[in-house]
């Protein structure tokens, strides 16, 4: 596997990584985290990741060629989440190629994520994820070494609010 910098020309690769998680979950009747619509079908899901490309640390993991992961790094969290009172990378986004599931590709993005926050010399990594359904999200994080650090909801307009949760880990 191959890491390299992403860029907004990436984006294509991104829409499909995002589509194809979406339809994957879908199947699986787990709607609550991004719904049934593809990304690539709402604009303000493509300007953001487009946003996310062009202005962030975008890390691409491709496989023969192929695009098979992407992770997106910032020096904060997305607005819904309070800021750290230390400096932080935190984990934006993190999507990989459901066909390849298993192979290693988060945990590498993971362990690059961590390479570069100890290069920035920042003293912890956090994230947020959809914290609903069997929490099984939540597991996966605590897999690659984060622990629970706090809950919260996002009001998305819907009947019931969007759940999620914080997760961190010391550098």
């Amino acid at each position: 596997m191959h890491l390299r910098d992403g860029s907004v020309s990436d984006l294509p690769d991104a829409m499909r990584l995002l589509d194809a998680a979406v339809a994957w979950l879908a199947s699986q009747g787990r709607t609550g985290q991004w719904g049934t619509e593809p990304f690539s079908a709402v604009e303000a899901r493509v300007a953001q990741i487009r946003q996310m490309l062009s202005e962030r640390i975008a890390r691409i993991a491709e496989e023969d060629g192929e695009v098979v992961g992407l992770c997106v790094l910032a020096d904060e969290p997305l607005p819904y989440v309070d800021p750290a009172p230390i400096p932080e990378l935190y984990l934006q986004l993190l999507v990989t190629d459901r066909e390849q599931r298993g192979s290693g590709i988060g945990a590498t993005l993971v362990d690059d994520a961590i390479e570069i926050a100890r290069q920035r010399g920042v003293k912890q990594l956090r994230l947020d994820c959809y914290a609903g359904d069997d929490e099984a999200l939540i597991g996966v994080y605590e897999r690659f070494g984060f622990t629970l650090e706090g809950r919260f909801t996002v009001d998305t307009g819907q009947t019931e609010p969007w759940p999620g949760a914080v997760l961190r880990m010391e550098i």
